[in-house]
């Protein structure tokens, strides 16, 4: 499944919480995974360069990827508003000694997707979609605007090209997009 650039316009729109806008923003701007997007400290951000430093992402591996100036108004406006003190995105606070053991104050994995799929609700998106989707989204999107696939595999922080290639297939390029037949036959519609 992959959005359209106006589903995405609208599902970064939907939530009333700045934080959840900016969230979700990031997942698609940067095509983050759930777990990445939960591990943002304040540390990680550079605006001055409009880098995100994503630190052991899938295989332990670090990555710099690149932040827009609409991500980053963003992301100054949550800082102010949140004064988050470690974790970007914050949840319940610590709990000691609990049951299961000791959990820091990062969003949940449950909680990202409680706030995503709550803002498709409220954008009317009836495709079935996940948090991975905007990562898919994302990476189709680069490929459509003609960013190289060696690029786009860095930027997601995959291992093998092949991994990447899947994007190939749903992408629809500079090559001539599929069509029915029946469009020749009624051109007028």
């Amino acid at each position: 499944v992959v959005l359209s650039a106006e589903e995405v316009r609208r599902l970064i729109k939907a939530p009333r919480l700045l934080k959840h806008r900016v969230l979700i923003g990031l997942l698609y701007g940067c095509g983050l995974r759930c777990f990445e997007v939960r591990n943002i400290t304040l540390a990680d951000l550079d605006f001055d360069r409009k880098l995100l430093h994503v630190r052991k992402g899938k295989g332990r591996k670090d990555r710099y990827l690149p932040l827009c100036d609409l991500l980053i108004r963003g992301l100054k406006a949550l800082i102010e508003s949140e004064k988050p003190d470690k974790w970007l995105f914050s949840g319940k606070q610590a709990v000691e000694g609990r049951a299961g053991g000791s959990f820091d104050s990062r969003y949940s994995q449950k909680g990202v997707q409680w706030a995503v799929n709550e803002a498709r609700k409220a954008a009317g998106i009836i495709k079935p979609m996940t948090v991975h989707t905007l990562r898919h989204t994302y990476a189709t999107h680069l490929l459509e605007e003609g960013l190289d696939i060696m690029s786009i595999k860095d930027l997601l922080g995959h291992e093998s090209i092949d991994t990447t290639l899947v994007y190939l297939h749903v992408a629809q390029n500079d090559r001539v997009k599929p069509f029915s037949p029946l469009e020749r036959l009624y051109p007028e519609g």
